[in-house]
């Protein structure tokens, strides 16, 4: 599991630990994930949609899900699954 945000190392740092996260949180300060994850629409957007992609051994995305609840997202995945 990996999250991605548009912040700097020390600030996606902070929230990780505050927010408990177990999983690496990556800085996408350059927005060329969220363009590639359509999580954005252009470099000029400040922040990326709250989406999860479930991506399977052979490296294709399985299931992408939108929500405005992230702690709902893995209750929804498991739901799918």
């Amino acid at each position: 599991m990996l999250g991605a945000s548009f912040d700097e190392a020390g600030a996606n740092k902070k929230f990780a630990d505050e927010q408990g996260f177990t999983y690496p949180l990556l800085c996408d300060t350059d927005k060329k994930l969220g363009l590639a994850y359509k999580a954005c629409d252009s470099t000029s957007d400040g922040w990326p949609r709250r989406v999860t992609y479930v991506i399977g051994p052979d490296g294709k995305i399985e299931q992408a899900i939108h929500t405005q609840d992230p702690a709902a997202q893995a209750a929804e995945l498991l739901s799918r699954a």
